[in-house]
Protein backbone atom coordinates (compact mmCIF):
# COMPACT_ATOMS: atom_id res chain seq x y z
CA UNK A 1 0.00 0.00 0.00
CA UNK A 2 0.99 3.77 -0.56
CA UNK A 3 3.32 5.43 1.74
CA UNK A 4 1.62 8.30 3.96
CA UNK A 5 3.56 11.08 1.68
CA UNK A 6 1.38 9.74 -1.29
CA UNK A 7 -1.84 8.36 -0.01
CA UNK A 8 -4.02 9.99 -2.27
CA UNK A 9 -2.74 8.93 -5.04
CA UNK A 10 -1.96 5.61 -3.88
CA UNK A 11 -5.02 4.03 -3.10
CA UNK A 12 -6.23 2.43 -6.20
CA UNK A 13 -5.28 5.04 -8.26
CA UNK A 14 -1.28 4.39 -8.56
CA UNK A 15 -0.78 0.85 -8.56
CA UNK A 16 0.10 -0.96 -5.11
CA UNK A 17 2.26 -4.07 -5.32
CA UNK A 18 1.93 -7.14 -2.77
CA UNK A 19 4.19 -9.47 -4.12
CA UNK A 20 3.22 -10.37 -7.64
CA UNK A 21 -0.25 -9.13 -6.92
CA UNK A 22 -1.15 -5.25 -8.45
CA UNK A 23 -4.22 -3.21 -7.74
CA UNK A 24 -5.88 -0.56 -9.68
CA UNK A 25 -9.48 0.67 -9.89
CA UNK A 26 -9.32 1.85 -13.55
CA UNK A 27 -11.66 -0.19 -15.40
CA UNK A 28 -10.63 -3.47 -17.29
CA UNK A 29 -12.57 -4.79 -20.12
CA UNK A 30 -15.33 -7.53 -18.93
CA UNK A 31 -15.95 -10.75 -20.37
CA UNK A 32 -19.21 -11.03 -22.36
CA UNK A 33 -22.31 -12.13 -20.13
CA UNK A 34 -21.76 -16.00 -20.77
CA UNK A 35 -18.36 -16.24 -20.96
CA UNK A 36 -17.93 -14.65 -17.30
CA UNK A 37 -20.55 -16.80 -16.12
CA UNK A 38 -18.92 -20.01 -17.66
CA UNK A 39 -15.64 -19.16 -16.26
CA UNK A 40 -16.60 -19.02 -12.30
CA UNK A 41 -15.58 -21.91 -10.63
CA UNK A 42 -16.71 -24.51 -8.18
CA UNK A 43 -15.70 -22.60 -4.77
CA UNK A 44 -17.73 -19.58 -6.56
CA UNK A 45 -20.88 -21.63 -6.38
CA UNK A 46 -20.18 -23.42 -3.06
CA UNK A 47 -20.22 -19.44 -1.40
CA UNK A 48 -23.05 -19.26 -3.32
CA UNK A 49 -24.82 -22.03 -1.95
CA UNK A 50 -23.73 -20.75 1.28
CA UNK A 51 -24.37 -17.27 1.41
CA UNK A 52 -28.16 -18.46 0.02
CA UNK A 53 -28.64 -20.71 3.22
CA UNK A 54 -27.24 -18.03 5.49
CA UNK A 55 -29.78 -15.14 3.51
CA UNK A 56 -32.49 -17.60 3.43
CA UNK A 57 -32.39 -17.87 7.67
CA UNK A 58 -31.46 -14.05 8.24
CA UNK A 59 -33.88 -12.30 6.03
CA UNK A 60 -36.70 -15.05 7.41
CA UNK A 61 -36.26 -13.41 10.69
CA UNK A 62 -35.03 -9.77 9.60
CA UNK A 63 -37.53 -8.75 7.22
CA UNK A 64 -40.17 -9.48 9.81
CA UNK A 65 -37.91 -8.13 12.46
CA UNK A 66 -40.56 -5.02 12.99
CA UNK A 67 -43.32 -6.17 11.96
CA UNK A 68 -42.88 -8.44 15.46
CA UNK A 69 -41.61 -5.98 17.27
CA UNK A 70 -44.61 -3.42 16.86
CA UNK A 71 -47.05 -6.46 16.74
CA UNK A 72 -49.18 -6.30 20.08
CA UNK A 73 -48.73 -9.06 22.81
CA UNK A 74 -51.92 -9.79 22.53
CA UNK A 75 -50.67 -11.36 18.81
CA UNK A 76 -47.86 -12.81 20.20
CA UNK A 77 -45.57 -9.80 19.42
CA UNK A 78 -42.97 -7.06 21.54
CA UNK A 79 -45.83 -4.52 21.50
CA UNK A 80 -43.01 -2.17 21.71
CA UNK A 81 -42.80 1.81 20.37
CA UNK A 82 -40.82 3.05 17.81
CA UNK A 83 -38.26 4.34 19.42
CA UNK A 84 -37.15 1.59 21.51
CA UNK A 85 -37.02 -0.46 18.52
CA UNK A 86 -34.57 2.05 17.26
CA UNK A 87 -32.74 1.07 19.88
CA UNK A 88 -32.85 -2.35 19.12
CA UNK A 89 -31.65 -1.69 15.54
CA UNK A 90 -29.10 0.86 16.33
CA UNK A 91 -27.18 -1.67 18.52
CA UNK A 92 -27.87 -4.50 15.85
CA UNK A 93 -26.46 -2.47 13.33
CA UNK A 94 -23.56 -1.34 15.08
CA UNK A 95 -22.28 -4.99 15.92
CA UNK A 96 -22.65 -6.67 12.60
CA UNK A 97 -21.01 -3.90 10.74
CA UNK A 98 -17.89 -2.79 12.67
CA UNK A 99 -17.06 -6.55 13.96
CA UNK A 100 -15.83 -7.28 10.42
CA UNK A 101 -14.13 -4.44 10.08
CA UNK A 102 -11.30 -6.43 12.86
CA UNK A 103 -12.92 -9.87 11.82
CA UNK A 104 -12.02 -9.32 7.88
CA UNK A 105 -8.03 -9.09 9.03
CA UNK A 106 -8.20 -12.47 11.46
CA UNK A 107 -9.72 -13.77 8.33
CA UNK A 108 -6.79 -13.36 5.93
CA UNK A 109 -4.55 -14.53 8.44
CA UNK A 110 -6.71 -17.84 10.15
CA UNK A 111 -8.90 -19.10 7.35
CA UNK A 112 -11.60 -18.53 6.19
CA UNK A 113 -13.18 -21.84 6.12
CA UNK A 114 -12.73 -21.21 10.35
CA UNK A 115 -14.36 -17.74 10.48
CA UNK A 116 -17.48 -19.09 8.59
CA UNK A 117 -17.76 -22.49 11.52
CA UNK A 118 -17.65 -20.17 13.65
CA UNK A 119 -20.27 -17.86 12.59
CA UNK A 120 -22.57 -20.26 12.47
CA UNK A 121 -22.40 -21.41 15.34
CA UNK A 122 -23.17 -17.57 16.69
CA UNK A 123 -25.73 -17.72 14.59
CA UNK A 124 -27.70 -20.73 15.66
CA UNK A 125 -27.01 -19.35 19.18
CA UNK A 126 -29.06 -15.58 18.29
CA UNK A 127 -32.10 -16.86 16.06
CA UNK A 128 -32.90 -19.45 19.62
CA UNK A 129 -32.35 -16.12 22.21
CA UNK A 130 -34.97 -15.02 19.88
CA UNK A 131 -37.48 -17.66 20.14
CA UNK A 132 -36.58 -18.48 23.75
CA UNK A 133 -37.16 -15.16 25.52
CA UNK A 134 -40.37 -12.56 23.80
CA UNK A 135 -39.08 -9.73 25.69
CA UNK A 136 -37.31 -6.50 24.69
CA UNK A 137 -33.49 -7.50 26.38
CA UNK A 138 -34.02 -11.32 25.21
CA UNK A 139 -34.71 -9.63 21.20
CA UNK A 140 -31.96 -7.42 21.85
CA UNK A 141 -29.91 -10.10 23.07
CA UNK A 142 -30.74 -12.54 20.14
CA UNK A 143 -29.64 -9.68 18.06
CA UNK A 144 -26.38 -8.52 18.90
CA UNK A 145 -25.31 -12.68 19.17
CA UNK A 146 -26.60 -12.92 15.57
CA UNK A 147 -25.31 -9.76 14.65
CA UNK A 148 -22.14 -10.67 15.76
CA UNK A 149 -21.96 -13.97 13.80
CA UNK A 150 -23.27 -12.17 10.53
CA UNK A 151 -20.23 -10.05 10.95
CA UNK A 152 -17.75 -12.96 11.29
CA UNK A 153 -19.52 -14.47 8.37
CA UNK A 154 -18.78 -11.85 5.96
CA UNK A 155 -15.44 -11.35 5.23
CA UNK A 156 -14.52 -14.95 4.75
CA UNK A 157 -17.06 -15.56 2.06
CA UNK A 158 -16.55 -12.26 0.19
CA UNK A 159 -12.80 -12.76 0.34
CA UNK A 160 -13.44 -16.09 -1.19
CA UNK A 161 -15.10 -14.78 -3.80
CA UNK A 162 -12.94 -12.11 -4.75
CA UNK A 163 -10.01 -14.58 -4.66
CA UNK A 164 -11.81 -17.08 -6.92
CA UNK A 165 -12.58 -14.52 -9.62
CA UNK A 166 -10.46 -12.58 -11.73
CA UNK A 167 -11.05 -8.60 -13.22
CA UNK A 168 -12.22 -10.00 -17.02
CA UNK A 169 -15.56 -11.91 -14.83
CA UNK A 170 -15.65 -9.59 -11.22
CA UNK A 171 -18.84 -7.75 -12.56
CA UNK A 172 -20.59 -10.57 -13.70
CA UNK A 173 -19.11 -12.72 -10.48
CA UNK A 174 -20.44 -10.03 -7.90
CA UNK A 175 -24.00 -9.92 -10.07
CA UNK A 176 -24.50 -13.52 -10.34
CA UNK A 177 -23.15 -14.11 -6.43
CA UNK A 178 -25.84 -11.18 -5.96
CA UNK A 179 -28.58 -13.01 -7.39
CA UNK A 180 -27.93 -16.54 -5.93
CA UNK A 181 -27.98 -15.12 -2.84
CA UNK A 182 -31.17 -13.40 -3.19
CA UNK A 183 -32.73 -16.87 -3.98
CA UNK A 184 -32.54 -17.37 0.05
CA UNK A 185 -33.53 -13.28 0.31
CA UNK A 186 -36.75 -14.34 -1.39
CA UNK A 187 -37.76 -17.68 0.12
CA UNK A 188 -36.82 -16.82 3.48
CA UNK A 189 -39.46 -14.16 4.13
CA UNK A 190 -42.57 -16.31 2.46
CA UNK A 191 -41.37 -19.15 4.87
CA UNK A 192 -41.79 -16.65 7.76
CA UNK A 193 -45.23 -15.07 6.43
CA UNK A 194 -46.74 -18.39 7.04
CA UNK A 195 -45.15 -19.52 10.28
CA UNK A 196 -45.61 -16.13 11.83
CA UNK A 197 -49.65 -16.83 11.43
CA UNK A 198 -49.30 -20.10 13.36
CA UNK A 199 -47.02 -18.47 15.89
CA UNK A 200 -44.05 -16.20 15.65
CA UNK A 201 -41.58 -18.47 17.65
CA UNK A 202 -41.47 -20.69 14.92
CA UNK A 203 -39.54 -18.68 12.56
CA UNK A 204 -36.91 -18.08 14.99
CA UNK A 205 -36.53 -22.34 15.44
CA UNK A 206 -37.22 -22.77 11.92
CA UNK A 207 -34.18 -20.05 10.86
CA UNK A 208 -31.79 -21.82 13.79
CA UNK A 209 -32.52 -25.15 11.76
CA UNK A 210 -31.92 -23.71 8.27
CA UNK A 211 -28.24 -22.26 9.21
CA UNK A 212 -27.18 -25.29 9.83
CA UNK A 213 -27.34 -26.28 6.82
CA UNK A 214 -24.23 -24.32 6.09
CA UNK A 215 -21.91 -26.88 8.46
CA UNK A 216 -22.60 -29.78 5.63
CA UNK A 217 -21.85 -26.99 2.92
CA UNK A 218 -18.67 -26.23 4.59
CA UNK A 219 -17.52 -29.91 4.23
CA UNK A 220 -17.08 -29.12 0.83
CA UNK A 221 -15.64 -25.99 0.74
CA UNK A 222 -11.68 -25.34 -0.07
CA UNK A 223 -10.31 -22.01 0.47
CA UNK A 224 -8.75 -20.42 -2.60
CA UNK A 225 -4.88 -19.42 -2.25
CA UNK A 226 -4.64 -21.57 1.03
CA UNK A 227 -1.42 -22.82 0.10
CA UNK A 228 -0.23 -18.81 -0.71
CA UNK A 229 -1.39 -17.71 3.00
CA UNK A 230 0.08 -20.39 4.85
CA UNK A 231 3.07 -19.46 2.79
CA UNK A 232 3.30 -15.80 3.67
CA UNK A 233 2.67 -16.38 7.49
CA UNK A 234 5.50 -18.86 7.17
CA UNK A 235 7.50 -16.04 5.94
CA UNK A 236 6.31 -13.59 8.84
CA UNK A 237 6.79 -16.00 11.75
CA UNK A 238 10.46 -16.72 10.95
CA UNK A 239 10.59 -13.16 10.36
CA UNK A 240 11.33 -12.68 6.65
CA UNK A 241 8.04 -10.69 6.35
CA UNK A 242 6.78 -7.84 9.06
CA UNK A 243 3.52 -8.22 9.58
CA UNK A 244 2.04 -5.55 11.17
CA UNK A 245 -0.47 -5.01 14.16
CA UNK A 246 -3.79 -5.86 12.87
CA UNK A 247 -5.39 -3.05 14.63
CA UNK A 248 -2.83 -0.03 13.26
CA UNK A 249 -2.64 -2.30 9.71
CA UNK A 250 -7.11 -1.74 9.80
CA UNK A 251 -6.68 1.76 10.51
CA UNK A 252 -4.16 2.93 8.18
CA UNK A 253 -6.16 1.62 5.23
CA UNK A 254 -8.71 3.28 6.66
CA UNK A 255 -7.97 6.60 7.15
CA UNK A 256 -6.90 7.10 3.32
CA UNK A 257 -9.50 10.03 2.07
CA UNK A 258 -10.87 8.04 -0.78
CA UNK A 259 -11.33 4.92 1.77
CA UNK A 260 -13.27 7.60 3.99
CA UNK A 261 -15.50 9.41 1.55
CA UNK A 262 -16.13 6.06 0.06
CA UNK A 263 -17.97 5.19 3.45
CA UNK A 264 -19.50 8.47 3.77
CA UNK A 265 -21.23 8.75 0.24
CA UNK A 266 -22.41 5.18 0.54
CA UNK A 267 -23.96 4.98 3.93
CA UNK A 268 -26.41 6.95 2.25
CA UNK A 269 -27.74 3.82 0.00
CA UNK A 270 -27.54 2.16 2.73
CA UNK A 271 -29.79 4.28 5.00
CA UNK A 272 -32.20 3.93 2.36
CA UNK A 273 -32.01 0.29 1.78
CA UNK A 274 -32.67 -0.49 5.54
CA UNK A 275 -35.54 1.93 5.27
CA UNK A 276 -37.08 -0.07 2.87
CA UNK A 277 -36.56 -3.37 4.72
CA UNK A 278 -37.53 -1.93 7.99
CA UNK A 279 -40.18 0.76 7.57
CA UNK A 280 -41.51 -0.32 4.53
CA UNK A 281 -43.18 -3.41 5.82
CA UNK A 282 -44.79 -0.98 8.55
CA UNK A 283 -45.73 1.30 5.97
CA UNK A 284 -47.41 -1.82 3.93
CA UNK A 285 -49.17 -3.33 6.82
CA UNK A 286 -50.52 0.18 7.66
CA UNK A 287 -51.46 1.69 4.77
CA UNK A 288 -51.30 -0.28 1.41
CA UNK A 289 -54.54 -2.27 0.62
CA UNK A 290 -53.12 -5.48 -1.19
CA UNK A 291 -56.77 -6.72 -1.57
CA UNK A 292 -56.64 -4.95 -4.79
CA UNK A 293 -53.71 -6.63 -5.81
CA UNK A 294 -55.32 -10.04 -5.07
CA UNK A 295 -58.28 -8.96 -6.97
CA UNK A 296 -56.97 -8.19 -10.24
CA UNK A 297 -54.43 -10.95 -9.87
CA UNK A 298 -56.89 -13.97 -8.85
CA UNK A 299 -60.67 -12.52 -8.92
CA UNK A 300 -62.84 -10.85 -6.37
CA UNK A 301 -62.25 -13.90 -3.86
CA UNK A 302 -58.65 -14.08 -4.25
CA UNK A 303 -57.16 -17.73 -4.66
CA UNK A 304 -57.00 -21.03 -2.60
CA UNK A 305 -54.08 -22.14 -4.50
CA UNK A 306 -51.31 -23.41 -1.75
CA UNK A 307 -48.56 -22.36 -4.32
CA UNK A 308 -49.61 -18.73 -5.18
CA UNK A 309 -50.14 -17.89 -1.19
CA UNK A 310 -46.95 -19.02 0.08
CA UNK A 311 -44.84 -17.76 -3.26
CA UNK A 312 -46.59 -14.32 -3.19
CA UNK A 313 -46.05 -14.13 0.78
CA UNK A 314 -50.15 -14.04 0.78
CA UNK A 315 -52.14 -14.61 3.93
CA UNK A 316 -53.61 -18.16 4.51
CA UNK A 317 -56.86 -17.28 3.60
CA UNK A 318 -55.71 -16.00 0.17
CA UNK A 319 -57.51 -12.69 0.07
CA UNK A 320 -54.28 -10.30 0.68
CA UNK A 321 -50.70 -10.28 0.23
CA UNK A 322 -48.72 -9.89 3.78
CA UNK A 323 -46.01 -7.03 3.93
CA UNK A 324 -43.45 -9.15 3.55
CA UNK A 325 -45.07 -10.47 0.93
CA UNK A 326 -44.86 -6.87 -1.01
CA UNK A 327 -41.09 -6.54 0.34
CA UNK A 328 -40.16 -9.59 -1.49
CA UNK A 329 -41.11 -8.59 -4.43
CA UNK A 330 -37.40 -7.18 -4.69
CA UNK A 331 -35.64 -9.99 -3.83
CA UNK A 332 -37.39 -12.12 -6.48
CA UNK A 333 -36.52 -9.31 -9.17
CA UNK A 334 -33.01 -9.76 -8.17
CA UNK A 335 -32.60 -13.34 -8.26
CA UNK A 336 -33.97 -13.50 -11.88
CA UNK A 337 -32.69 -10.49 -12.96
CA UNK A 338 -29.67 -9.33 -11.37
CA UNK A 339 -27.23 -11.38 -13.91
CA UNK A 340 -28.51 -8.84 -16.63
CA UNK A 341 -28.59 -5.58 -14.43
CA UNK A 342 -24.86 -6.88 -13.98
CA UNK A 343 -23.95 -6.86 -17.51
CA UNK A 344 -25.54 -3.49 -18.10
CA UNK A 345 -23.88 -2.04 -14.73
CA UNK A 346 -19.80 -3.72 -16.44
CA UNK A 347 -20.28 -0.95 -19.20
CA UNK A 348 -20.45 1.68 -16.58
CA UNK A 349 -17.60 2.77 -13.73
CA UNK A 350 -18.27 1.55 -10.54
CA UNK A 351 -18.74 4.70 -9.14
CA UNK A 352 -21.27 5.87 -11.76
CA UNK A 353 -23.01 3.13 -11.22
CA UNK A 354 -23.70 3.18 -7.71
CA UNK A 355 -24.14 6.92 -7.85
CA UNK A 356 -27.33 6.02 -10.36
CA UNK A 357 -28.44 3.11 -8.77
CA UNK A 358 -29.01 5.38 -5.28
CA UNK A 359 -30.61 7.81 -7.14
CA UNK A 360 -33.60 4.98 -8.22
CA UNK A 361 -33.68 4.11 -4.31
CA UNK A 362 -34.22 7.95 -2.97
CA UNK A 363 -37.12 8.37 -5.97
CA UNK A 364 -38.52 4.66 -4.69
CA UNK A 365 -39.05 6.40 -1.53
CA UNK A 366 -40.62 9.53 -2.77
CA UNK A 367 -43.24 7.27 -4.24
CA UNK A 368 -44.38 5.66 -0.99
CA UNK A 369 -44.53 9.19 0.95
CA UNK A 370 -46.67 10.50 -2.15
CA UNK A 371 -48.95 7.53 -3.16
CA UNK A 372 -50.31 4.40 -1.43
CA UNK A 373 -52.06 2.63 -4.38
CA UNK A 374 -50.40 -0.88 -4.28
CA UNK A 375 -49.67 -1.02 -7.87
CA UNK A 376 -47.97 2.27 -7.66
CA UNK A 377 -46.28 0.71 -4.56
CA UNK A 378 -44.99 -2.29 -6.63
CA UNK A 379 -43.30 0.15 -9.13
CA UNK A 380 -41.59 1.79 -6.94
CA UNK A 381 -40.40 -1.55 -5.71
CA UNK A 382 -39.31 -2.60 -9.43
CA UNK A 383 -37.56 0.91 -9.26
CA UNK A 384 -35.92 0.41 -6.42
CA UNK A 385 -34.59 -2.99 -7.10
CA UNK A 386 -32.92 -1.63 -10.28
CA UNK A 387 -31.20 0.50 -7.75
CA UNK A 388 -29.97 -1.88 -5.78
CA UNK A 389 -28.78 -3.57 -8.59
CA UNK A 390 -26.60 -1.52 -9.99
CA UNK A 391 -25.51 0.06 -6.46
CA UNK A 392 -24.66 -2.91 -3.47
CA UNK A 393 -23.41 -5.58 -5.81
CA UNK A 394 -20.88 -2.82 -7.69
CA UNK A 395 -19.78 -1.67 -4.43
CA UNK A 396 -18.56 -4.73 -3.16
CA UNK A 397 -16.66 -5.15 -6.73
CA UNK A 398 -15.35 -1.96 -6.71
CA UNK A 399 -13.62 -2.64 -3.18
CA UNK A 400 -12.80 -6.00 -4.38
CA UNK A 401 -10.50 -4.93 -7.07
CA UNK A 402 -8.87 -2.57 -4.79
CA UNK A 403 -7.56 -4.86 -2.14
CA UNK A 404 -3.95 -6.06 -2.07
CA UNK A 405 -3.86 -9.86 -2.25
CA UNK A 406 -3.55 -10.61 1.44
CA UNK A 407 -6.43 -8.16 2.62
CA UNK A 408 -9.25 -8.93 0.64
CA UNK A 409 -11.49 -10.28 3.09
CA UNK A 410 -10.24 -6.98 5.17
CA UNK A 411 -11.21 -4.67 2.62
CA UNK A 412 -14.62 -6.69 2.24
CA UNK A 413 -14.75 -5.96 6.04
CA UNK A 414 -14.45 -2.36 5.22
CA UNK A 415 -17.32 -2.57 2.88
CA UNK A 416 -19.97 -3.20 6.27
CA UNK A 417 -18.82 -0.30 7.86
CA UNK A 418 -20.87 2.36 5.27
CA UNK A 419 -24.00 -0.48 5.60
CA UNK A 420 -23.43 -0.19 9.66
CA UNK A 421 -23.55 3.82 9.62
CA UNK A 422 -26.75 3.92 7.67
CA UNK A 423 -28.69 0.94 9.02
CA UNK A 424 -27.45 2.85 12.72
CA UNK A 425 -29.05 6.03 11.59
CA UNK A 426 -31.71 4.07 9.64
CA UNK A 427 -32.47 2.27 12.90
CA UNK A 428 -33.25 4.46 14.99
CA UNK A 429 -34.09 7.66 13.08
CA UNK A 430 -36.28 5.98 10.42
CA UNK A 431 -38.81 4.01 12.86
CA UNK A 432 -38.49 7.04 15.10
CA UNK A 433 -39.44 9.49 12.47
CA UNK A 434 -42.39 6.56 11.09
CA UNK A 435 -43.27 6.09 14.76
CA UNK A 436 -44.07 10.10 14.97
CA UNK A 437 -45.05 11.02 11.51
CA UNK A 438 -46.64 7.50 9.68
CA UNK A 439 -47.62 4.97 11.85
CA UNK A 440 -51.40 4.30 11.84
CA UNK A 441 -51.31 2.97 15.59
CA UNK A 442 -49.79 6.71 16.28
CA UNK A 443 -52.46 8.68 13.86
CA UNK A 444 -55.09 6.75 16.01
CA UNK A 445 -54.87 7.72 19.13
CA UNK A 446 -55.76 11.74 18.49
CA UNK A 447 -58.72 10.53 16.42
CA UNK A 448 -60.02 8.30 19.11
CA UNK A 449 -60.12 11.73 21.20
CA UNK A 450 -62.24 13.16 18.60
CA UNK A 451 -64.59 10.34 18.81
CA UNK A 452 -65.29 11.22 22.02
CA UNK A 453 -62.54 9.18 23.91
CA UNK A 454 -60.67 10.51 26.88
CA UNK A 455 -57.28 11.19 26.62
CA UNK A 456 -55.92 9.17 29.17
CA UNK A 457 -58.24 6.61 28.04
CA UNK A 458 -56.09 6.55 24.15
CA UNK A 459 -53.07 6.90 25.70
CA UNK A 460 -53.16 3.87 27.80
CA UNK A 461 -54.27 1.79 24.95
CA UNK A 462 -51.35 -0.74 23.92
CA UNK A 463 -49.12 -0.45 21.46
CA UNK A 464 -50.54 -1.57 18.08
CA UNK A 465 -53.89 -2.18 19.35
CA UNK A 466 -55.19 1.59 18.97
CA UNK A 467 -56.43 1.53 15.28
CA UNK A 468 -58.46 -1.81 16.10
CA UNK A 469 -59.88 -0.15 18.90
CA UNK A 470 -60.41 3.40 16.63
CA UNK A 471 -62.90 0.51 14.30
CA UNK A 472 -64.82 -0.86 17.30
CA UNK A 473 -65.45 2.67 19.12
CA UNK A 474 -66.81 4.31 15.78
CA UNK A 475 -68.44 1.06 14.43
CA UNK A 476 -66.84 2.43 10.87
CA UNK A 477 -64.68 -0.30 8.60
CA UNK A 478 -61.03 -0.76 8.79
CA UNK A 479 -61.08 0.52 5.46
CA UNK A 480 -63.08 3.45 5.29
CA UNK A 481 -60.89 4.57 8.46
CA UNK A 482 -57.51 4.18 7.19
CA UNK A 483 -58.46 6.16 4.30
CA UNK A 484 -59.44 8.94 6.44
CA UNK A 485 -56.63 8.70 8.62
CA UNK A 486 -54.21 8.80 5.35
CA UNK A 487 -56.02 11.63 4.27
CA UNK A 488 -56.05 13.60 7.15
CA UNK A 489 -52.46 12.82 8.36
CA UNK A 490 -48.78 13.69 6.43
CA UNK A 491 -47.82 10.09 6.19
CA UNK A 492 -45.46 10.42 3.90
CA UNK A 493 -42.92 13.25 5.72
CA UNK A 494 -40.86 10.27 7.25
CA UNK A 495 -40.41 8.89 3.57
CA UNK A 496 -39.29 12.24 2.14
CA UNK A 497 -36.78 12.91 4.48
CA UNK A 498 -35.46 9.81 4.31
CA UNK A 499 -35.20 10.27 0.32
CA UNK A 500 -33.41 13.29 0.80
CA UNK A 501 -30.51 11.65 2.29
CA UNK A 502 -30.14 9.54 -0.71
CA UNK A 503 -30.38 12.34 -3.21
CA UNK A 504 -27.75 14.00 -1.64
CA UNK A 505 -25.35 10.81 -1.05
CA UNK A 506 -26.50 10.10 -5.01
CA UNK A 507 -24.65 13.17 -6.33
CA UNK A 508 -21.71 12.98 -3.76
CA UNK A 509 -21.36 9.57 -5.39
CA UNK A 510 -21.16 11.24 -8.79
CA UNK A 511 -18.51 13.82 -7.79
CA UNK A 512 -16.27 11.17 -6.08
CA UNK A 513 -16.16 9.11 -9.13
CA UNK A 514 -14.74 11.94 -11.02
CA UNK A 515 -12.27 13.07 -8.39
CA UNK A 516 -11.48 9.26 -8.33
CA UNK A 517 -10.74 8.31 -11.69
CA UNK A 518 -8.37 11.87 -12.45
CA UNK A 519 -6.58 10.86 -9.77
CA UNK A 520 -5.22 7.96 -12.27
CA UNK A 521 -3.90 11.10 -14.57
CA UNK A 522 -1.32 12.60 -12.31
Amino acid sequence: MPSNNNSNKGFGMANSDLGNHTTSVKDVKQLGIWAAIGSLGYVFWICGAMEMVERLAYYGVRQVSSLYATDAQSNGGLGLPGTEIGVIFLVWAMVQSFVPVLTGGISDRIGYKETIFASTVFKILGYLLMAWFPTFWGFMAGAVVLAFGTGIFKPGIQGTIVKATNRQNSSMAWGVFYQTVNIGGWIGPLVAAQLRQLEWQYVFYACAAIISLNFLLLLTYKEPDKEERLAYLAKVKSGEIKQENLAVDSLRELLNPIMIWYIVLFSGFWFMLMAFWDVGPLFFRDWVDTTVMVQHLFGPDGTDSRFWIFVLGMSADGTRIMPEGLVNINAMLIMFTCFLIAGWSALMKATNSMAIGTFLAATTLILFGSFNYVWIVVAGIVCFSIGEMLSSPKSSEYLGNIAPRQKKAMYLGFSQLPLGIGWMAEGYFGQTLYYKYGAIDTVARPALVEAGMSQADAAAIPIGEAFQRLVEFTGQSADVLTAQLYAANNVGKAWYIMAAVGIVSAAGMYVYGRWTYSLKEE
